[in-house]
C-alpha cells in the first residue's frame, strides 16, 4: 500500500489509519479493562496525573463540555477507579480523585501495552530503531494543534 502523497511525503489519511491501528492493537493488548471508552480512560489517566481536581477543570484540559465529561466519569465513579469530594474552598463544586484502583488499572494498562509494543519494536533493526526515534519528535508536533502563524 502506497502511503505517500506522490512528493515522498506520508498522506494525512495514512498516518490517520496507521495510528489507528495501532492504538486499537495497544487497546486489544490490554482487552480487560472494564470495557472503558478511550474517552473514560483518558479522564482517568488525567485525574490520576492532575487530580484531585475540580470536574470543570478537567472537562477544559479534556477540551469537552462539562455534561459530556458528567457522563464520561460517572462510570468511573460506579466502577470505584475514581472518587468525588466537596471542594474545601468552593461548597458547591466537587473534587475528583484517582482511587488506588484506579492507579492499579491505569498502571496494568500501560504495562500491557508497553509490552506489545516492547515485543513489536525487538524485531526492528537498528536502522529501523533509528527512523522510530527521529519520529518521535515530529509526531509529538502532531498533537497540537498549530495555526499559519505558529
Amino acid at each position: 500500500m502506497d502511503h505517500t502523497d506522490g512528493r515522498g511525503g506520508a498522506t494525512p489519511a495514512a498516518v490517520a489509519l496507521i495510528v489507528a491501528r495501532l492504538y486499537r492493537q495497544l487497546a486489544q493488548a490490554s482487552a480487560d479493562d472494564l470495557n472503558l471508552t478511550y474517552a473514560q480512560l483518558s479522564a482517568l489517566a488525567r485525574i490520576g496525573q492532575f487530580g484531585p481536581i475540580r470536574l470543570g477543570e478537567l472537562a477544559a484540559r479534556e477540551q469537552v463540555a462539562a455534561p459530556s465529561l458528567t457522563r464520561t466519569v460517572r462510570p468511573l465513579s460506579e466502577a470505584g477507579l475514581i472518587g468525588k469530594e466537596a471542594d474545601p474552598s468552593d461548597g458547591r463544586s466537587w473534587l475528583v480523585s484517582i482511587t488506588p484502583e484506579g492507579r492499579a488499572l491505569l498502571e496494568r494498562i500501560r504495562r500491557e501495552r508497553a509490552a506489545l509494543l516492547a515485543r513489536r519494536m525487538a524485531w526492528l533493526t537498528d536502522e529501523q530503531r533509528a527512523t522510530l526515534d527521529a519520529a518521535l519528535p515530529v509526531l509529538e508536533l502532531l498533537l497540537t494543534e498549530r495555526t499559519p502563524t505558529d
